[in-house]
């Protein structure tokens, strides 16, 4: 925003220290004069002969106030200079933190996000600002890098299926004798990929932007519904569902948190051992609801489940089935419970398998 230049705030915290100053004198002398030379008579006291006089001198108002209004002034102009002085290093001492947060500020404005004001010192104000700043700089820095490396991993997860596209059209352009079906069967395969990966990206941005209308919704109903849906899926793969919970109301877009819950239900039966189990459940605590899928397969270590809600993290270390996926279903889960004021929670079992927790708010 442009704005006209103007007087700055160290020149304005100067001239108030020394106004206030000019105005603690000026009340000062006032004082003075009000209970002290108002009380001198204006005349020479006549006193008759024979009376005995204590002291030689009696002071006449208007010698008084010759001799002390150029002493007055001169005080007060030593106050001026001394307030205008003494305000300007004291107002610079007192802007510095500011100078630092505005220095800072224009390196965050030009794209660099890596540097931190770090104010020394006990809590103030300005050190409270600091910190705020620096909290600020190092999440929008951390966003950033995740949006550039999720990106990136688009970008690279887009081309892949484009790629085997133009492989085998080329293929077919050159073997006119090659079998189209088996072709066309392919490209429908890699045409679909693209399609599902196009539409998660889709989603996750909708999710971050918040874009949505909030309704009242019930997770257990939610939690039925992903498992009618995804019962034939888990029959084919030999997994068994059980769902069990309680009332769970909570606020948001029935939409998105059903696609999270579909998420977590799909993750659990392809990502199992053969025959595994997998254990759907919601519960309600004060001021949150949760909702919690559990299923077997190989024992994860702690640092492996933490990555898993990476973009483009398909955790091939626990793959056993046919299908890849796009590697979104738990950052699509993550986003999705953030927009929503919620936390995920992973915890491996100890059996093996893995246990997901998404906290939210609940309706009240």
């Amino acid at each position: 925003m442009d704005r006209a230049p103007g007087p700055s705030v160290r020149l304005r915290l100067t001239l108030s220290y020394a106004g206030f100053l000019m105005l603690a004198g000026a009340l000062l002398l006032a004082a003075v004069w009000l209970f002290l030379l108002r009380y001198v008579p204006e005349r020479a006291l006549i006193v008759p002969s024979g009376t005995p006089i204590r002291y030689d001198v009696f002071p006449v108002r208007s010698n008084l106030l010759r001799v002390f209004a150029p002493r007055a002034a001169g005080v007060l102009a030593f106050l001026l200079v001394f307030g205008l002085v003494g305000g300007w290093f004291l107002a610079g001492r007192m802007l510095a933190p500011l100078t630092r947060v505005t220095e800072a500020t224009r390196k965050a404005a030009n794209g660099s996000l890596s540097h931190r004001i770090r104010l020394p010192g006990r809590r103030d104000e300005f050190r409270e600002l600091a910190d705020a700043f620096d909290t600020m700089l190092a999440r929008l820095d951390a966003h950033v890098a995740e949006q550039r490396r999720f990106a990136a991993n688009a970008s690279h997860e887009l081309r892949t299926p484009l790629a085997i596209s133009k492989a085998l059209l080329d293929v077919a352009r050159t073997d006119p004798e090659r079998d189209t079906a088996e072709l066309l069967d392919r490209l429908h395969a890699v045409n679909a990929r693209a399609i599902d990966l196009t539409e998660a990206l889709l989603l996750v941005g909708r999710a971050e932007q918040r874009s949505f209308e909030r309704e009242d919704v019930d997770l257990s109903l939610l939690a039925e519904e992903a498992t009618e849906t995804l019962l034939p899926l888990a029959e084919k793969h030999g997994i068994s569902l059980e769902t069990s919970g309680e009332f769970a109301p909570t606020t948001g877009s029935e939409t998105l948190l059903l696609q999270l819950t579909m998420n977590l239900v799909h993750n659990a039966i392809v990502h199992n051992a053969p025959g595994g189990q997998v254990w759907i459940s919601t519960a309600a605590h004060p001021g949150t609801v949760a909702l919690t899928v559990e299923n077997t397969g190989e024992r994860l270590s702690p640092e492996l489940a933490a990555t898993l809600t990476e973009p483009f993290r398909r955790g091939t270390e626990r793959v056993h089935t046919d299908h890849a996926g796009a590697g979104l279903g738990l950052a699509i889960v993550q986003t999705i419970a953030h927009a929503h004021d919620g936390t995920l929670t992973l915890t491996p079992r100890p059996s093996g398998g893995l246990r997901i927790t998404v906290e939210l708010p609940d309706a009240t």
